[in-house]
């Protein structure tokens, strides 16, 4: 029985409803699919500690996929479908796929993958059309619609973004329960942001995400209804608000920039009353969105801060957060330190990379290096940001170790320059790096992608460093502006520096 029917929903009930056609799968049904597909698991020798790489659209066939690992006991890895073949080989091979789930839209990226998937067995694509899989539905036809006799609780094994180099995989054991008991991001959500049969999500970003998978499949768990949405588009987003009464957003804020660049007129054609709670995280939010998005929405946007690796979850409400501007709260999960490069502890105030302590167990799969990395001699872990602590305890994010820029000895966070100048009504987006230089070891460079309609020119780029010089110490402003037509951010939020680095490099 799927655990939304437990919770007290309807099993005719719309566990997820697609925006493209208004298509309705409801918990009955999604319950039948999921328990089809892991008789299949079993009959093709897929058993609990297994591992299933998944290469998929926004759908409701990705629900169905994840539920029916859920029950399975099996590892289940989403593919970014934006990464090439050999990426994508790479993250199949490393994680040890012995099953390799896709669809027909991705056919060309799954042929150049075929010299790698010697290790996978199963090969299945749902609409079929791909030369060595089968399709997904005929394969399951013949399949109960009953759960498996050995249920057990499976796991995610997302790979981080790669935005330093090669993405690792986050492994986590399972833990044995049964997969219908609610675990904690199912109990917080409940209690923390009102989630409950009838409640409506909208999360338009990749599930390939962690925040987003976590996000649809918890809020299905606990009997809500999840809207599908292929990929972001800020006017589909209010429209779908509006449409389906949504209650939940989950976002990130590059999602807020775009549709704060949105015409009033735009904006105000749409209404939003339904929505109760907003929720975003995967990035830092600069304090002038934030500001503008709570003056539109209301006071009901909340903000939290944690990793795939689930060593620390750090939760701030509107309320709070008017009290704390530019924090991201404090930790649910155990004690945070702010340490120096020797690993000394800091003072309250004082900015340096943060370490968790009493956070969940995790190594990062088959990098024996980047798991002892992530830990110091305390047993401390970290998700290489850095940040500071306000003497009530609430932490604020400055960057990332890897995104640090050295000037003449001195450390510069990019994350303060991009958050002054986004705030310009030319810029769309933004992305500060340093530039090797001969005198100060590195120099400061932001790339620009201007805001539509919006023609980059001299006099902008002098425009933008003044700004800085407004709002920033001097060693801290670009030397140079450039101009781009689209900077490489995932459709997560997640800027894809390294390749910026190469580019320039």
């Amino acid at each position: 029985m799927h655990p939304g029917l437990k919770s007290g929903v309807g099993a005719t009930a719309a566990s997820s409803i697609s925006a493209a056609d208004d298509s309705v799968v409801t918990f009955e049904e999604l319950e039948a699919a999921s328990n089809r597909l892991a008789h299949l698991f079993r009959a093709r020798g897929l058993r609990t500690g297994s591992h299933l790489a998944v290469l998929l659209e926004n759908s409701a066939r990705f629900i169905e996929v994840f539920n029916a690992a859920w029950r399975s006991g099996i590892h289940l890895t989403p593919i970014n479908w934006h990464l090439g073949a050999e990426e994508a080989s790479y993250i199949i091979e490393d994680c040890d796929a012995t099953a390799l789930i896709t669809s027909a839209r991705f056919g060309d990226t799954v042929a150049a993958l075929a010299p790698h998937l010697g290790q996978v067995s199963l090969r299945l694509s749902i609409e079929g059309g791909i030369e060595g899989f089968e399709d997904l539905d005929q394969a399951v036809a013949s399949m109960p619609s009953t759960p498996i006799e050995d249920e057990a609780r499976g796991s995610w094994m997302f790979y981080s973004s790669g935005t330093t180099g090669r993405p690792q995989g986050i492994y986590k054991d399972l833990d044995g329960n049964p997969p219908h008991e609610l675990m904690g991001f199912d109990l917080m959500i409940q209690g923390l942001y009102g989630v409950a049969p009838g409640s409506v999500l909208l999360c338009p970003a990749p599930y390939y995400h962690a925040a987003p998978a976590g996000w649809v499949t918890s809020f299905q768990r606990v009997g809500g209804t999840v809207i599908i949405m292929d990929r972001f588009d800020a006017e589909g987003v209010l429209s779908a608000i509006e449409r389906y009464g949504v209650t939940h957003l989950q976002c990130v804020p590059t999602h807020f920039i775009r549709l704060l660049k949105l015409d009033d007129a735009i904006r105000r054609r749409f209404d939003v009353s339904s929505l109760k709670t907003v929720v975003h995280a995967a990035a830092p939010c600069p304090l002038e969105v934030k500001h503008q998005m709570l003056e539109w929405f209301g006071p009901i946007i909340h903000e939290y801060y944690a990793g795939s690796e689930g060593n620390a979850f750090f939760i701030i409400g509107p309320e709070e957060w008017l009290a704390h501007p530019g924090s991201v709260g404090r930790n649910a999960q155990g004690t945070v330190h702010i340490c120096d490069e020797a690993g000394n502890e800091l003072p309250f105030g004082e900015t340096g990379q943060i370490w968790f302590e009493g956070g969940a167990e995790f190594e990062y799969h088959k990098d024996p290096d980047k798991t002892k990395e992530s830990f110091n001699r305390h047993g401390w872990s970290t998700l290489g940001d850095v940040g500071y602590l306000d003497a009530e305890g609430y932490l604020y994010l400055t960057d990332r170790i890897s995104h640090m820029i050295i000037s003449g000895g001195v450390n510069i966070y990019p994350q303060e320059i991009e958050n002054v100048l986004i705030a310009h009504p030319a810029v769309g987006d933004v992305a500060v790096i340093g530039l090797p230089d001969a005198e100060m070891g590195e120099s400061v460079l932001a790339v620009v992608e201007p805001a539509p309609g919006v023609t980059p020119d001299d006099a902008l780029a002098a425009e933008l460093m003044a700004l800085a010089r407004n709002h920033l110490a001097g060693f801290k402003c670009p030397r140079r502006v450039d101009f781009v037509e689209e900077l490489p951010r995932l459709p997560t939020g997640k800027l894809l520096k390294r390749k910026l680095r190469d580019l320039y490099a």
